[in-house]
């Protein structure tokens, strides 16, 4: 297993995500990474929120691009555990999120899970 250093890969993970370089995010994560969040329930509803594979993560972290053109993240802190990181950061509404990512033997994402505030009704900001 090969954990990044965590906060040269959150640094990495803010710059691509504000650029909105889906190329970018994508290269840190495994060609059958799964990867779960109620936001792509709201955008995807036929994945349930779970997507598997980087082409299904690529179309709905693209969909999210379209529909929240001003989308951006400021990283608020990282954690670091054994296999896995946590970064906590605020998004453009200013929503606290954090994300998981755990990473596989060759350093790249397995497995991602977006959470959000409990009392968050509607994470995305999407539009109705």
């Amino acid at each position: 297993m090969s954990l990044p250093d965590p906060i040269l890969f959150s640094a990495e993970w803010e710059a691509a995500w504000n650029a909105h370089d889906l190329d970018a995010i994508l290269s840190h994560f495994d060609d059958d990474v799964v990867f779960t969040s109620p936001v792509a329930v709201q955008l995807l509803p036929e994945t349930g929120g779970v997507l598997r594979g980087k082409a299904q993560l690529r179309a709905y972290w693209a969909e999210g691009l379209r529909l929240i053109p001003d989308l951006h993240f400021t990283v608020e802190d990282v954690y670091a555990g054994v296999t896995a990181l946590v970064i906590h950061y605020r998004n453009q509404r200013g929503s606290s999120v954090d994300e998981v990512l755990v990473f596989g033997d060759d350093g790249l994402v397995v497995q991602g899970h977006g959470t959000y505030h409990a009392h968050e009704s509607n994470p995305a900001g999407a539009r109705s």
